[in-house]
């Protein structure tokens, strides 16, 4: 039986000219550091109060299995304002939301210190880079039939 099983083997392997193909799950299993919301359209009215600032972010996860520094990594829309990390890192399995306005920062929330907003109601790219400028993620959205994008 083993032997029958071998042959099986190294036949569907010739017949794929030596390509080994592993699961697709086996690359997400390493996971990222990506965007994966955009809360695009604040609550309510736009007055440019702090809450309705806050009510504008951008969410980013790291699925990877270690904490990942984010130190000069910078987050930017479509208009190129940007938000650049400070001396942070992001545990594994964590989520940061990056606030327009202002507050102070926590392990789960940063905040851009803005008094406008940042992201438009209508359509805008999110985009993560490294802070050697390599892209991480972008995100981009098109609609104002809602006020959210997942990523």
């Amino acid at each position: 039986m083993l032997q029958t099983r071998t042959i099986a083997v190294a036949a569907a392997t010739a017949c794929l000219g030596g390509l080994v193909l592993l699961p697709s799950t086996a690359q997400a299993a390493t996971g990222s550091v990506h965007l994966y919301k955009v809360y695009y359209d604040s609550p309510g009215k736009d007055t440019r109060t702090a809450a309705s600032l806050n009510g504008e972010w951008v969410q980013i996860r790291n699925t990877t299995k270690s904490a990942v520094s984010l130190k000069g990594w910078i987050l930017t829309d479509s208009s190129n304002h940007k938000y650049v990390f400070g001396a942070y890192t992001l545990g594994k399995g964590k989520s940061v939301t990056v606030r327009t306005g202002k507050g102070t920062n926590t392990t789960t929330n940063r905040y851009q210190g803005r008094g406008a907003y940042v992201w438009n109601n209508d359509k805008d790219t999110a985009t993560l880079k490294k802070s050697s400028g390599a892209k991480v993620d972008t995100c981009s959205y098109n609609s104002t039939k809602v006020d959210y994008k997942n990523c």
